[in-house]
């Protein structure tokens, strides 16, 4: 199995991409976690851009979206909402045929912040993601125990996942 992993953050010391990196780590057998890190690197969306040919950055991110059997979303909040860089990145794939159904696992490291995380909701729902609401945690990097749910989301995760596979 195949995850793609996806930090809404550009920061290099990011508690988000450490979770991701953490995820890697904590894989059960059989399940690669790709980060993908071309999303600081995208150009602004332009529906004019999209209509013609893609720019080559676009497209490999789109085939990284369809190849993968599931994303793991990891990003934070700023001013209330999610970062410009990572919504464009979205809407990037948002004419894409491969991302519609595509299972996805949401990580939220800011326990206290619950506004990007209603806005990635909306989004990605509005793009027709299939949100594994079982396999999204909550965790503060910095508790002993984020690990333990870090670990717990993504059972439940490739669980969800391999059920889509078995049911397509």
């Amino acid at each position: 199995m195949h995850l793609l992993a996806l930090s809404g953050s550009l920061r290099a010391g990011s508690f988000n991409t450490s979770a991701l990196r953490a995820l890697q780590k904590l894989a059960p057998k059989g399940v690669v976690i790709t980060p993908d890190e071309s999303i600081g690197a995208l150009p602004h969306f332009n529906p004019d851009v999209e209509m013609s040919e893609l720019p080559e950055i676009v497209a490999a991110l789109r085939q990284q979206v369809a190849a993968a059997d599931g994303l793991v979303i990891a990003c934070p909040e700023y001013a209330h909402g999610i970062p410009g860089s990572f919504k464009n990145a979205l809407d990037w794939l948002v004419g894409s045929t491969d991302f519609p159904g595509k299972p996805v696992m949401l990580i939220n490291i800011a326990p206290r912040a619950s506004h990007a995380q209603a806005a990635l909701h909306e989004v990605l729902t509005t793009m027709s993601a299939r949100i594994v609401h079982e396999a999204g945690v909550t965790v503060d990097m910095r508790d002993a125990d984020a690990m333990y749910g870090l670990q717990a989301g993504l059972s439940a995760f490739v669980k969800a996942c391999k059920g889509a596979r078995v049911s397509v």
